[in-house]
């Protein structure tokens, strides 16, 4: 059996975790100074939730037809993502308009995630075993700075963002990409991710993959533990 000699995170549900529908929505009211009662923000955070309209929450319950050919692609462009994900939120009355942008822009901040309870304990493990650590995630913005403001970053050695490449997850050629930054064949490489299609994608390419749940970070305190019997 290989060594695993790096590893790569998915970000989204593994790494950290967004907030919830109804914090998000309070926060781009409050950012845009926009009232609105108690009632009708669950409510509306609610639909939002099921318009999938906040990146890295649930999955639309249903696609309009036209946003279908963008959400196909959405994670390979900085200008899709954002159109995709404010046109979800449009399907959703809100009092003004600005505030589909405002709550875009609120996603994208590092106050909006939060980091699971072992992320910081694993990566700093890893590091000092001198694994190397990448970051791959199907995304549309850099999440580079989201990273840093949580203490994560001094542990990675690459990140592979799919806007950045122009190819989104299960593409082998992203995990080739992220396998070359880390310096090594797939084959010593374990990919960690919540998405068995998407993140098991790199079992293509002969890379290893771990599956760890998409929880709420209070319900998954130690997912990322295993990772470090994994490794050598």
């Amino acid at each position: 059996m290989t060594t695993i000699e790096g590893v790569l995170f998915d970000f989204s549900g593994t790494l950290l975790r967004i907030e919830s529908a109804e914090s998000w929505l309070r926060a781009a009211l409050s950012a845009s100074g926009t009232d609105m009662d108690e009632a009708e923000i669950a409510r509306r955070a609610a639909e939002l939730e099921r318009a999938g309209a906040l990146p890295g929450g649930s999955s639309p319950v249903e696609i309009p037809a036209g946003l279908a050919g963008l959400w196909e692609i959405r994670d390979r462009d900085a200008r899709h993502h954002r159109a995709v994900y404010t046109g979800l939120a449009r399907q959703v009355p809100l009092p003004r308009p600005e505030l589909y942008d405002a709550l875009y822009d609120r996603h994208m901040t590092a106050d909006a995630w939060h980091p699971y309870p072992d992320a910081a304990g694993v990566l700093a493990e890893l590091h000092r075993r001198g694994t190397r650590i990448g970051v791959l995630s199907n995304i549309g913005w850099d999440l580079r700075p989201v990273l840093r403001a949580h203490g994560l970053d001094r542990y990675v050695d690459c990140c592979v963002l799919s806007y950045e490449q122009g190819i989104q997850k299960p593409d082998p050629r992203l995990f080739a990409v992220a396998c070359r930054e880390l310096g090594l064949d797939p084959s010593a490489v374990l990919m960690v991710g919540d998405d068995r299609t998407a993140d098991g994608g790199a079992t293509a390419l002969g890379c290893a993959f771990m599956w760890v749940d998409h929880l709420p970070v209070d319900r998954r305190p130690d997912g990322l533990r295993p990772v470090l019997d994994l490794v050598g």
